[in-house]
């Protein structure tokens, strides 16, 4: 079982940011991420996924034991926001051109 802390921990300084740096890129106070870590507590389930999607993980890359697994970078999460919000037929039309 992933040790949640420790993962944050992780993903956090192989980005080099502080806690605060974390909770400000997740959108929450910093109170909380710093209850998080002094309770030793494991966030819920939606404060997570704030965490993991400012981290650049989703929350199944964020649970996979393998520590090979890779982060989304920045730009790879901006197109899956835009791919998301785009009509059938223009998806189509992308993974089209893709597979080409």
């Amino acid at each position: 079982m992933v040790d949640v802390i420790r993962k944050i921990e992780e993903l956090r300084l192989n980005k080099n940011w502080t806690k605060y740096e974390l909770a400000e890129e997740a959108g929450m106070p910093y109170s909380s991420l710093a209850s998080i870590y002094s309770r030793k507590t494991p966030p819920k389930l939606e404060i997570l996924s704030l965490i993991c999607s400012a981290l650049g993980v989703t929350l199944a890359q964020f649970f996979t034991e393998n520590e090979q697994s890779e982060t989304v970078t920045e730009e790879e999460r901006n197109l899956l926001i835009k791919f998301r919000l785009l009509s059938d037929e223009k998806k189509k039309a992308i993974v089209a051109f893709l597979n080409n």
